[in-house]
Protein backbone atom coordinates (compact mmCIF):
# COMPACT_ATOMS: atom_id res chain seq x y z
CA UNK A 1 0.00 0.00 0.00
CA UNK A 2 1.33 3.45 -1.13
CA UNK A 3 1.51 6.39 1.15
CA UNK A 4 -0.75 8.65 -0.64
CA UNK A 5 -3.81 5.95 0.22
CA UNK A 6 -3.38 6.75 3.97
CA UNK A 7 -1.52 10.11 4.31
CA UNK A 8 -3.86 12.92 5.68
CA UNK A 9 -4.57 15.92 3.43
CA UNK A 10 -5.14 18.96 3.61
CA UNK A 11 -3.39 19.83 6.39
CA UNK A 12 -2.61 22.81 8.44
CA UNK A 13 0.46 24.48 8.78
CA UNK A 14 2.46 27.22 9.87
CA UNK A 15 5.39 29.89 9.25
CA UNK A 16 8.37 30.11 11.46
CA UNK A 17 7.00 33.52 12.19
CA UNK A 18 3.41 32.26 13.69
CA UNK A 19 3.42 33.06 17.62
CA UNK A 20 3.47 30.03 19.55
CA UNK A 21 0.47 31.11 21.24
CA UNK A 22 -1.52 31.40 17.67
CA UNK A 23 0.00 27.97 17.06
CA UNK A 24 -1.07 26.26 20.22
CA UNK A 25 -4.47 27.92 19.74
CA UNK A 26 -4.64 26.36 16.05
CA UNK A 27 -3.29 23.16 17.91
CA UNK A 28 -6.41 23.10 20.15
CA UNK A 29 -8.87 24.38 18.01
CA UNK A 30 -8.43 21.73 15.35
CA UNK A 31 -7.37 18.80 17.44
CA UNK A 32 -3.69 18.84 16.46
CA UNK A 33 -0.30 17.64 18.15
CA UNK A 34 1.60 18.43 15.19
CA UNK A 35 2.36 20.92 12.85
CA UNK A 36 4.77 21.58 10.06
CA UNK A 37 6.12 24.30 9.41
CA UNK A 38 6.88 25.54 6.05
CA UNK A 39 8.36 28.68 4.21
CA UNK A 40 7.07 29.15 0.40
CA UNK A 41 4.99 25.82 0.73
CA UNK A 42 8.12 23.63 1.41
CA UNK A 43 8.91 22.10 4.85
CA UNK A 44 11.64 23.67 7.15
CA UNK A 45 10.33 22.02 10.27
CA UNK A 46 7.83 20.66 12.59
CA UNK A 47 6.40 22.01 15.55
CA UNK A 48 4.78 19.41 18.29
CA UNK A 49 2.68 19.91 21.66
CA UNK A 50 5.17 18.48 23.51
CA UNK A 51 7.80 21.18 21.54
CA UNK A 52 5.55 23.22 23.09
CA UNK A 53 5.70 22.29 26.26
CA UNK A 54 9.04 21.46 26.90
CA UNK A 55 10.87 24.47 25.22
CA UNK A 56 8.36 27.26 25.45
CA UNK A 57 6.29 26.75 28.55
CA UNK A 58 9.13 25.58 30.48
CA UNK A 59 11.45 28.77 30.12
CA UNK A 60 7.92 31.03 30.75
CA UNK A 61 8.91 33.55 28.12
CA UNK A 62 7.32 35.95 26.14
CA UNK A 63 5.22 34.91 23.68
CA UNK A 64 7.98 34.04 20.70
CA UNK A 65 7.74 32.79 17.36
CA UNK A 66 7.64 28.80 16.20
CA UNK A 67 11.04 29.44 14.29
CA UNK A 68 12.69 29.22 17.59
CA UNK A 69 10.94 26.09 18.95
CA UNK A 70 10.58 23.91 15.78
CA UNK A 71 12.61 20.97 14.89
CA UNK A 72 14.08 21.77 12.09
CA UNK A 73 15.89 18.47 10.98
CA UNK A 74 12.45 16.81 9.78
CA UNK A 75 12.44 13.72 8.08
CA UNK A 76 9.95 13.61 5.32
CA UNK A 77 8.91 10.76 2.94
CA UNK A 78 6.91 10.44 -1.02
CA UNK A 79 3.18 9.74 -1.62
CA UNK A 80 4.71 7.12 -3.54
CA UNK A 81 6.11 5.33 -0.82
CA UNK A 82 5.16 2.29 0.63
CA UNK A 83 3.59 2.32 3.32
CA UNK A 84 6.31 0.09 4.98
CA UNK A 85 9.11 1.93 3.44
CA UNK A 86 7.15 5.24 5.82
CA UNK A 87 7.32 2.86 9.20
CA UNK A 88 10.83 1.68 8.31
CA UNK A 89 11.69 5.51 8.64
CA UNK A 90 9.73 5.97 11.62
CA UNK A 91 11.38 3.46 13.24
CA UNK A 92 14.93 4.37 12.08
CA UNK A 93 14.51 7.81 13.18
CA UNK A 94 12.15 6.87 16.18
CA UNK A 95 9.40 9.08 15.52
CA UNK A 96 5.81 8.89 14.75
CA UNK A 97 4.90 11.25 12.24
CA UNK A 98 6.42 11.99 8.87
CA UNK A 99 5.44 14.57 6.64
CA UNK A 100 4.76 13.97 2.75
CA UNK A 101 6.47 15.90 0.34
CA UNK A 102 5.82 16.01 -3.36
CA UNK A 103 8.32 15.84 -6.23
CA UNK A 104 9.30 18.88 -6.17
CA UNK A 105 9.84 19.29 -2.41
CA UNK A 106 6.44 20.89 -0.98
CA UNK A 107 4.79 19.86 1.61
CA UNK A 108 1.52 17.77 0.02
CA UNK A 109 0.65 15.72 3.39
CA UNK A 110 1.18 13.83 6.54
CA UNK A 111 1.40 10.08 8.08
CA UNK A 112 1.41 9.36 11.53
CA UNK A 113 1.84 5.95 13.57
CA UNK A 114 -1.99 5.83 13.75
CA UNK A 115 -2.73 6.56 10.55
CA UNK A 116 -0.92 2.84 9.60
CA UNK A 117 -2.26 1.38 12.44
CA UNK A 118 -6.02 2.93 10.98
CA UNK A 119 -5.91 2.30 7.57
CA UNK A 120 -3.18 -0.05 6.82
CA UNK A 121 -1.76 -2.67 9.14
CA UNK A 122 -2.08 -2.82 12.75
CA UNK A 123 0.96 -5.23 12.97
CA UNK A 124 3.01 -3.13 11.01
CA UNK A 125 2.18 -0.08 13.20
CA UNK A 126 2.66 -2.14 16.47
CA UNK A 127 6.51 -3.19 15.56
CA UNK A 128 6.74 0.24 14.23
CA UNK A 129 6.08 1.43 17.97
CA UNK A 130 8.29 -1.25 19.79
CA UNK A 131 11.22 0.32 17.29
CA UNK A 132 10.72 3.76 17.88
CA UNK A 133 10.18 3.84 21.94
CA UNK A 134 13.37 0.94 22.43
CA UNK A 135 15.80 2.69 23.79
CA UNK A 136 19.42 3.03 21.84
Amino acid sequence: MLVKRVMRTPIMTVTPDTTVRAAAALMAELGLGVLPVCANGRPIGIVTDRDIVTRWVSTAGADSNIGQIMTPEIVTCRAEQTVEQAAYLMSDNQIRRLVVVGNSGEIAGIITLGDIANDASEELAGQTLGEIVEER
